[in-house]
């Protein structure tokens, strides 16, 4: 069984006794370590201990949402931002969320993680959360594990048990796309939106069901910090998928990192 930990806490039997005596030498701060392990290794800079930055993640395959605070980053944010097209949000008319596949089916052809033996859904708590531990005899069924929500900026010790205090967010809804355009897809677009890892967080169960279907002109995440970010990665949905966004949902994503 393997669990997944933060990269930046982990450092090598053999580096790690150096580098822990190295910092206290040199009066390093603990925090330092992580950009220490990567320079010495040649790797890329630490990444946020609480997740990925969205620009660094264009395809949603790495772990958590990091916030966005960089000037630099936020004109690159602003900049997709501004690509996405806008239109009128069309009638729910027809909606379904059978018209996207059954929740968490393995089949959905095009998108990452699909027919690995595993839901969506447990694919999704395996790869967000921490201390991961699954069902005996199984590598795929989630039982407990800790996640960090970016929504609310709280840490979940989650039970299966307890399902619904996590949930998985389609950060842009499925009935959103169905009235910007998905009612007119075919059915393997539809169910690669509704199982594309791009799209999909798992955060609180009460920050999900508030935001229910709504845009960003609406619903915004509780968490100040991450607005830019959540912003960007509803943006990268958008385009992969070439769907537009009302104009004010894109008026309150661009505020959201500066502009």
């Amino acid at each position: 069984m393997t669990e997944r930990v933060n990269w930046s806490v982990r450092v090598g039997a053999a580096g790690g006794t150096a580098l822990l005596l190295g910092a206290a030498l040199s009066g390093c701060k603990v925090g330092d370590l992580s950009e220490a392990g990567a320079s010495a290794s040649g790797g890329p800079p630490a990444a946020d201990a609480r997740g990925t930055s969205p620009l660094a993640d264009p395809d949603g395959t790495k772990p958590g949402l990091a916030a966005i605070s960089s000037e630099e980053d936020e004109a690159k944010a602003r900049d997709l931002i501004s690509k996405v097209d806008t239109k009128g949000r069309g009638p729910k008319t027809g909606y379904d969320r059978d018209e996207f596949g059954y929740a968490w089916m393995d089949t959905a052809d095009g998108v990452p993680l699909a027919r690995n033996g595993c839901d969506t859904r447990n694919d999704l708590l395996k790869l967000h959360g921490s201390d991961v531990r699954f069902r005996a005899g199984s590598d795929c069924v989630v039982v407990s594990m800790n996640l960090y929500d970016p929504y609310t900026g709280k840490d979940i010790a989650w039970k299966k048990a307890e399902a619904t205090e996590v949930q998985i967010d389609h950060v842009v809804p499925l009935s959103y796309a169905w009235q910007m355009g998905a009612a007119r897809w075919d059915k393997e677009k539809r169910r690669q939106l509704a199982n594309d890892v791009l799209n999909l967080l798992p955060v609180s169960g009460s920050a999900n069901s508030s935001k229910s279907d709504s845009g960003p002109a609406s619903w915004l995440p509780p968490s100040k910090a991450i607005r830019c970010s959540y912003a960007v990665r509803f943006a990268q949905v958008a385009q992969k998928y070439e769907l537009a966004v009302t104009a004010a949902d894109r008026s309150t994503m661009l505020e959201q990192c500066g502009g």
